[in-house]
């Protein structure tokens, strides 16, 4: 759960994505642009931000024209992670006037909605003020986790485990099935993955129920603020804490001064408002 700088997602996690979002908008065929535009006409189209915000997909945008026209250029003038103030223009693109058009919605639904995550991300980081590492969750839209996971990343916070298979966290539902904290506990140290075991606690009983255990990190969920703090207290060189539930941006400054190492944020993902973005297409040469 280490911040890593922002390293551009790889083409194959959204290729076959945008293919298919293109097809989806397409159909048999553009019949607004095919009656109004030449298909020789070339253009030029400018990305400018309509808001303040954090930009995020602009290489899912440009599979997206390039996808229909493979000669469409860019020049990019603000790259992912930066914060655009409104009328900023962060990147051009110059090709088949009509591919622009036709490319134009499925390009800006990505990068609005990624934009969008990316601006949440940073604003919840910058109430953190640095005391405390913000996380996100797996509460994604189905198929489009990596790209919102990267977006989380181009607003500066961190990623929580990718999926079931890269973070051991035992919830309340495995307690009970297994038995019990200590049960479940011991049930993944035998299977041996090597990875660090968090646990759900949603009590101070259950703090103390998984530091028994020899938890690596404690999930301190829905704990009431005076609760938090106690549980860091307790929890204090022996396990790691993380804050989940009713996190919101004007309760980030009491809760990054818990001591809790990290806060997971759902809403990251699942309720962030798409940025304000627009394509402007001009006839080019």
């Amino acid at each position: 759960m280490n911040p890593a700088p922002l390293a551009p997602l790889a083409p194959e996690l959204y290729r076959d994505l945008v293919r298919r979002a293109l097809e989806e908008d397409l159909g048999p065929g553009d019949v607004t642009t095919g009656a109004t535009v030449d298909p020789r006409q070339r253009g030029s189209a400018t990305l400018l931000a309509k808001s303040r915000c954090v930009l995020a997909g602009l290489d899912v945008a440009v599979e997206a024209f390039r996808q229909i026209d493979a000669a469409v250029q860019v020049t990019v003038y603000h790259p992912d992670g930066s914060l655009l103030e409104p009328g900023t223009v962060a990147a051009e693109f110059r090709g088949s006037a009509a591919a622009l058009l036709t490319a134009e919605r499925t390009a800006l639904n990505f990068v609005q909605r990624l934009s969008g995550t990316a601006t949440l991300a940073r604003a919840f980081v910058e109430a953190a003020g640095g005391r405390i590492t913000v996380l996100d969750t797996r509460k994604t839209t189905p198929l489009l986790r990596a790209l919102e996971k990267y977006a989380v990343r181009a607003g500066g916070a961190t990623n929580h485990r990718f999926g079931l298979h890269d973070g051991i966290l035992i919830k309340d539902n495995h307690v009970r099935l297994a038995g019990g904290v200590g049960r479940a506990v011991a049930a993944v140290k035998t299977a041996g993955r090597g990875l660090p075991i968090e646990v759900e606690a949603q009590s101070l009983e259950q703090v103390d129920d998984a530091l028994a255990a020899g938890v690596d990190i404690i999930l301190l969920d829905n704990l009431s603020t005076p609760e938090t703090i106690e549980a860091v207290k307790r929890c204090r060189g022996r396990a790691r804490t993380e804050i989940s539930g009713g996190v919101t941006l004007s309760r980030m400054p009491e809760l990054a001064l818990t001591g809790a190492d990290y806060v997971s944020i759902g809403a990251l993902t699942h309720s962030a408002p798409s940025a304000d973005l627009s394509l402007e297409i001009e006839p080019g040469v």
